[in-house]
């Protein structure tokens, strides 16, 4: 132990590129007789790998490197050390550019073990509630990469892809890569997307998942299927503003049945979730401003176009300030008002299904 550390100072410092060689062979050398006289193979062999690459990775001997990469993630599986898989996926890199030794399938064979490694680290945290954020932003490094050596377009997958799907459904983690670059790709209107998705989330639900699929049913128009997808993300969300967003979704599919009462309180739900999301001050008052024709009874237009009036005041709570102008255009004229009796700055209540108070004033 005490040699390999030793020996990995030595080469870091030296400046002598023909020296420096001597001590990173003479580490190597170490580690193999740690193994031979300790054991602890996996373990041994994962550390001789991350100081090859730090050493070798530029040099002839690139490679190697990604022999001792892949005996690395063999032996150790899913307990490989998190500082190996960036690494890993750059080692892969190079040996393509450089060595022209692997081919499109090589990579994606690594590339499927790196993610499953991630998928499975990711849920390992999330089952002792420790955070992921770590592990997200490995998938997104390793996927940078991927797509530096490999064109991943939505043709790409209908080609190779879609396939190797079709003669084996139950490989969630190809459905995954399926799912994940049509998403990034914006082909989510192929059928294979939500397929591979449905196929997913069968087997690891998960919300963020549960949630696109939701609003792609729902710009569909298959309500029935939105609603369950977002009611069923709703148990698996557990931050407040997840919450709020699709309480969110769930009031403009109310709102699209012309619950428009239902659709309000979705809107306040959201609210109490999350008191920031002044996207649901917006919707409550885009539901005002649409009220009119539900709402007038053409009896004076001061009142009817009352609604104007407390939709501003939701507009400008939102901070929306070209529907607050929209609004305002529609409030009802000093004669409408002064038909009613009613002064400008008074309180009055807004009926119909509203029942809020807002105050009187006028487009002119």
């Amino acid at each position: 132990i005490d040699g390999a550390e030793v020996y990995d100072n030595l080469a870091e410092q030296e400046k002598d590129a023909t020296r420096k060689q001597v001590y990173v062979d003479s580490l190597m050398i170490i580690y193999d007789l740690r193994i031979k006289t300790c054991g602890e193979e996996a373990n041994v062999t994962a550390r001789k790998a991350l100081s090859a690459f730090k050493f070798n990775i530029n040099t002839p001997k690139g490679p190697e490197v990604l022999q001792l990469m892949d005996k690395s993630f063999e032996l150790n599986g899913n307990s490989v050390m998190d500082g190996s898989i960036v690494p890993y996926m750059q080692t892969v890199r190079l040996n393509f550019l450089k060595f022209k030794n692997l081919t499109e399938d090589q990579i994606f064979d690594r590339y499927d073990r790196i993610q499953n490694v991630l998928d499975a680290k990711i849920k390992k945290a999330l089952s002792e509630g420790k955070p992921t954020d770590k592990y997200k932003k490995m998938k997104d490094d390793v996927d940078a990469i991927l797509v530096t050596l490999v064109k991943v377009d939505c043709n790409f997958v209908k080609k190779n892809l879609e396939p190797k799907f079709r003669k084996t459904p139950s490989d969630i983690g190809l459905a995954k890569k399926i799912f994940y670059f049509m998403l990034k790709d914006n082909c989510t209107d192929d059928p294979l997307w939500l397929e591979t998705g449905e196929a997913i989330h069968k087997v690891e639900p998960d919300f963020g998942l549960i949630k696109n699929l939701g609003v792609k049913y729902m710009s569909k128009e298959q309500f029935d299927k939105a609603q369950a997808s977002f009611e069923e993300a709703q148990k698996l969300a557990t931050e407040p503003s997840d919450k709020a967003d699709i309480s969110i979704y769930l009031g403009g599919l109310e709102a699209k049945k012309g619950n428009k009462a239902g659709a309000r309180q979705l809107y306040r739900q959201a609210l109490e979730f999350d008191g920031n999301k002044k996207e649901a001050l917006e919707k409550i008052g885009d539901l005002y401003y649409n009220s009119f024709a539900d709402c007038k009874k053409e009896q004076n237009m001061a009142d009817d176009r009352a609604v104007y009036l407390i939709a501003y005041d939701y507009y400008a709570k939102a901070g929306e300030g070209k529907k607050m102008q929209a609004a305002k255009e529609q409030f009802p004229s000093k004669e409408e008002i002064f038909l009613v009796n009613y002064q400008a700055g008074q309180s009055i209540r807004v009926g119909c299904w509203i029942g809020e108070s807002t105050t009187v004033r006028t487009r002119d």
